[in-house]
C-alpha cells in the first residue's frame, strides 16, 4: 500500500502540468482509448489469472501462467487483424476522427495489459509484493517522463497514448524477471499440462470472464457513451475525475485486496471459512478511506480549480457528486474476490452485468430526458452505490454458508 500510494504520488503530482500542456479534447481521446483497450484487456487471459492463486504447486501455477500468456497473444493478433481490416468502420462508430490513429496501438496495449494481469498474480502468489510494488513505481516514474516530454515537444493526446503503452511496458519487464530467472520451473510448462488445467478451471472463462467484461463495460462503454451522447470535452474533463479519484484509491485498496486474496484463500483452505480475513480487511479499508474521502467531499471543488486552472472548476463538481460512489466501491471492490475464493464465480457474473445493465440504462435514460451531465451523474451515483452494496451483502453471508 505505502508503495503504491509512492508510486500514484508521481502522476497526480504531474497533473497540474498536463492539464496545461494538454487539453480536455486530448484528454477525451486518450479516454475513449483506454476504454477500448480496457475492455479487451479484462478479459486478455481468459481471466485464468485470478487460478493463478489457487493451486497448491507452483507447478500448476506456471502451466495457468502460460495458458493465460498463449490467449492473450491470440487475442491482442485478433485484434491487430481486426483494426487493419476494419479501421475506418471503427472510426465512424466512435464518432470521433482523432481516434483513428490509436486504434493501431490498441492490440499492443492490450498484450502488456494481459501480460501484466499474469505476471501480477504469479508474484503475488510468491508474496513478491516488493517486486510488485517496485513495478508499479517504475511503470509511474515512465509515464510522467514520456507524458511531459511528448507533451511538451507535440501537441494532441500522442504523450498520454505513449506514456501510457511504454510505461506497461517498463512493468511487464520489471516483473518477468522473477518468472524468466526460475528455470527449473519453466521447464514445467507442458501443453497435456495446460490443458488439463484449462478444462479444471474451466469456470473463469466461463463465468469470471464474462463478468470482468461487464464489468470493464459498466465503466468504459459508459465512457464511450459519454463522448457521443454529450462531449469528447466533458468526457476529458470527467476522465480527469476517474483517474484522479480513482487510480489511487483502486491501487491502495487493491494492495489491500492483493493480500486478502492470499490471505483468505490459505483461510478458506485452513478452516473453510474467511471470516477473520474478511472482518480485518473491511476495518483497515474503511479506516483507511473514509476519512481521505470525507476530506475530499468538502474541499475538492476549489482545490481542483486551484491546482489545475480555472477551466478545470468543473472537474471538482462533478469529483464532488461521484466521492460516495468511489468511498464504497473502496472498501467494496477489492472483496468481491470472496466469489473467486469460493468459486462463487456466477455470482459475480450476475452481478457484473447487473452493472452494466443499470450503467447503460442510466445513461439512455438521461439522454432521452435531455439531462444534463451533472443530473446525470446524481443518477448513476446513487444506481451504482446500491449495486455494491447489494454485492457486498452477498459475499459477507457466504462465510454463514
Amino acid at each position: 500500500m505505502t508503495g503504491t500510494t509512492i508510486a500514484q504520488a508521481i502522476p497526480i503530482a504531474i497533473s497540474p502540468i498536463l492539464t496545461r500542456i494538454y487539453t480536455p479534447e486530448d484528454f477525451g481521446v486518450f479516454a475513449l482509448f483506454i476504454a477500448i483497450t480496457s475492455i479487451f484487456g479484462s478479459i486478455a487471459n481468459g481471466r485464468y489469472e485470478l487460478a493463478i492463486m489457487l493451486p497448491k504447486k507452483d507447478e500448476d501455477a506456471i502451466n495457468i501462467f502460460a495458458l493465460g500468456f498463449i490467449i492473450t497473444t491470440c487475442m491482442s493478433f485478433t485484434l491487430l487483424i481486426l483494426v487493419l481490416l476494419f479501421q475506418d468502420y471503427f472510426v465512424t462508430l466512435l464518432k470521433n476522427d482523432s481516434i483513428g490513429v490509436w486504434l493501431y496501438f490498441v492490440p499492443i496495449s492490450v498484450f502488456f495489459t494481459g501480460l501484466f494481469n499474469i505476471l501480477n498474480y504469479f508474484n503475488n502468489r510468491r508474496k513478491n509484493y516488493k517486486d510488485i510494488t517496485n513495478a508499479i513505481i517504475f511503470k509511474s516514474i515512465v509515464l510522467a517522463i514520456v507524458r511531459l516530454g511528448v507533451g511538451f515537444i507535440k501537441q494532441g493526446a500522442s504523450g498520454l497514448v505513449s506514456g501510457q503503452i511504454l510505461s506497461q511496458f517498463a512493468a511487464n519487464t520489471k516483473l518477468l524477471k522473477n518468472i524468466i530467472k526460475d528455470k527449473v520451473l519453466i521447464s514445467k510448462i507442458s501443453k497435456v499440462k495446460m490443458i488439463a488445467l484449462a478444462r479444471k478451471y474451466k469456470d473463469f472463462p466461463k463465468y469470471s470472464m464474462w463478468a470482468g467484461l461487464a464489468n470493464a463495460l459498466s465503466t468504459n462503454f459508459t465512457n464511450i457513451l459519454i463522448s457521443s451522447f454529450y462531449s469528447v470535452s466533458t468526457l476529458g474533463f470527467y476522465s480527469l475525475v476517474q483517474r484522479l479519484l480513482g487510480m489511487p484509491a483502486s491501487l491502495i485498496s487493491n494492495s489491500i485486496g492483493q493480500v486478502f486474496f492470499q490471505q483468505a484463500t490459505k483461510e478458506k483452505q485452513e478452516t473453510g471459512k474467511t471470516t477473520v480475513s474478511f472482518n480485518n480487511t473491511i476495518k483497515k479499508l474503511i479506516f483507511i478511506g473514509l476519512p481521505f474521502f470525507t476530506v475530499l467531499f468538502f474541499t475538492i471543488e476549489d482545490l481542483f480549480a486551484f491546482v489545475f486552472g480555472e477551466e478545470w472548476r468543473i472537474t471538482g463538481t462533478y469529483a464532488q457528486i461521484v466521492i460516495p460512489l468511489f468511498f464504497i466501491r473502496f472498501v467494496v471492490a477489492p472483496l468481491t474476490v470472496m466469489n473467486v475464493i469460493f468459486e462463487k464465480n456466477h455470482i459475480g457474473m450476475y452481478w457484473q452485468f447487473s452493472m452494466l445493465a443499470v450503467n447503460v440504462i442510466v445513461i439512455y435514460i438521461s439522454s432521452i430526458l435531455n439531462y444534463t451531465f451533472v443530473n446525470y451523474l446524481y443518477l448513476s451515483t446513487l444506481f451504482n452505490s446500491l449495486e455494491y452494496l447489494l454485492i457486498l451483502y452477498i459475499i459477507k453471508n457466504y462465510n454463514k454458508d
